[in-house]
């Protein structure tokens, strides 16, 4: 008995009615990125495993997909190492490649390879897939594509202003009103971290404080103390746990939590600008507001922290999220190199889009005319017809058989073709054809010397 075929969990095959929807995405958000005056680069799916490895903490390094070195991969592992089991010890001897995790880091190493040939400010955009070792749930695969823009080589806070209007252009054009855009700053965390007197524990801090919203003020609380945070440290962090009122009040709070702090004053500044310059630039349908428990890529990111949230009502995890780093391609031995970037969800934007049916009507429409096979004489007719109709760029097509009538109308209401066109023996010898509206339902008759007369409508 044959098996049953199956594809890895986190993995997906689409459809073209899925495909269609994707490219729609890509195309919107590969459009703005062009306005912005991004350039496309690619890079290869797998690398090696120094370049990412160590890049994305160690919760990341357990979430990249190894590549076990081809032939006798374990002739490298003696004995004694294997009977370790020591899973860390034993990867880097059979398995010198990985999957590309994200896009940033090989980014990143793209940059110090090519700085030679590169003008900058380098702005960049990528649209590729990435893989990562997680467990699968609604709207996290271990395979699925993201869409990033970069800009390498400039410290200018502009960067960060123009990456919030990008974000905006993208979801206005996708019809997808009143998306959040969350903003922090590193420099801030760090400096409350300091005032409260754990500078040493920056990243447990922020760990806890992240998952306010999911477990309030008391769970954030005991995971502070059960990480060693003191209950005075806790005690001054208070004011951050019921902050709220607009940007402007929100920043006031903390420009006075973070007075005695030079790297927290600094971050204050920084997101003081960005939104003051966004004000008077104004948004055409996002939502700028600061959230000072983001706390993402803590590893990499030294400045703005970025992360996009679905509107109001839809159960969705963040669909978009970026930050500025300073330094990351320090890490290949290029110093002083600073950037700033976002990257866009797609396949948690396809899940929204679907859910508050926002994707075109005619997205599935990939056939306009489809021509009626009726025989041998009548099938040549119709593709001189269906080839001057595809010249002016109508998507059209001759059923490939002269089968039933009932077959042929079938197949065009499965693909959704609005018209149907039908070239019997009275049309041949009236040199003329009939177009069904599978629309409306009426019929229409024009010159085959005139075809124009028909497609010029669609």
């Amino acid at each position: 008995m044959a098996q049953k075929p199956s594809i890895p969990k986190g993995t997906r095959d689409f459809s073209p009615s899925e495909v269609n929807k994707r490219n729609y995405i890509f195309d919107v958000v590969k459009k703005h990125f062009q306005t912005y005056g991004f350039q496309p680069i690619e890079t290869p799916s797998f690398e090696n495993s120094e370049t990412l490895m160590g890049k994305y903490g160690d919760e990341g390094d357990r979430l990249i997909f190894k590549i076990l070195n081809s032939g006798d991969f374990l002739n490298k592992v003696n004995d004694d190492l294997y009977a370790t089991k020591d899973s860390s010890a034993i990867t880097s001897r059979i398995s010198e490649k990985a999957l590309r995790y994200d896009l940033t880091v090989p980014f990143a190493r793209y940059v110090v390879m090519h700085q030679n040939e590169i003008d900058f400010p380098f702005k960049r955009y990528q649209i590729q897939p990435v893989w990562r070792a997680d467990r699968p749930q609604k709207g996290r695969f271990r395979e699925f594509f993201q869409c990033d823009a970069d800009v390498v080589g400039s410290d200018s806070l502009l960067q960060e202003v123009e990456l919030v209007q990008l974000y905006d252009a993208v979801f206005t054009d996708l019809k997808l009103e009143g998306v959040t855009v969350k903003l922090n700053n590193r420099k801030i965390l760090a400096g409350i971290a300091e005032v409260i007197g754990e500078r040493d524990k920056l990243i447990d801090f922020t760990v806890a404080l992240d998952k306010l919203d999911k477990i309030g003020i008391d769970g954030v609380s005991k995971e502070m103390r059960e990480k060693g945070i003191s209950d005075t440290a806790i005690e001054k962090a208070a004011p951050l746990f019921a902050l709220s009122g607009s940007n402007l009040e929100q920043l006031s709070v903390l420009s006075d939590l973070l007075k005695d702090s030079e790297e927290g004053s600094k971050g204050v500044g920084e997101l003081r600008f960005i939104i003051a310059t966004i004000e008077e630039l104004g948004l055409q349908s996002a939502n700028l507001k600061i959230d000072v428990t983001l706390a993402r890529g803590l590893n990499y990111y030294t400045g703005a922290i970025f992360e996009v949230a679905a509107p109001e009502g839809v159960s969705m995890g963040s669909i978009g999220g970026g930050g500025r780093y300073d330094d990351l391609t320090g890490i290949f031995g290029l110093k002083d190199v600073s950037g700033v970037g976002i990257s866009f969800g797609l396949d948690r934007i396809y899940l929204v889009l679907e859910e508050l049916g926002l994707f075109p009507e005619t997205i599935d429409q990939s056939l306009q005319v489809l021509c009626v096979n009726f025989g041998e004489k009548e099938a040549l007719t119709s593709l001189k017809l269906v080839n001057r109709l595809r010249k002016a760029g109508v998507k059209c097509d001759l059923y490939p058989s002269s089968a039933k009538m009932q077959k042929q109308m079938k197949f065009a209401n499965n693909r959704n073709v609005p018209y149907v066109v039908l070239i019997g023996e009275q049309e041949l010898d009236s040199n003329s054809f009939v177009v069904k509206d599978m629309v409306k339902g009426g019929q229409q008759t024009y010159s085959l010397d005139a075809p124009e007369l028909f497609y010029k409508g669609l």
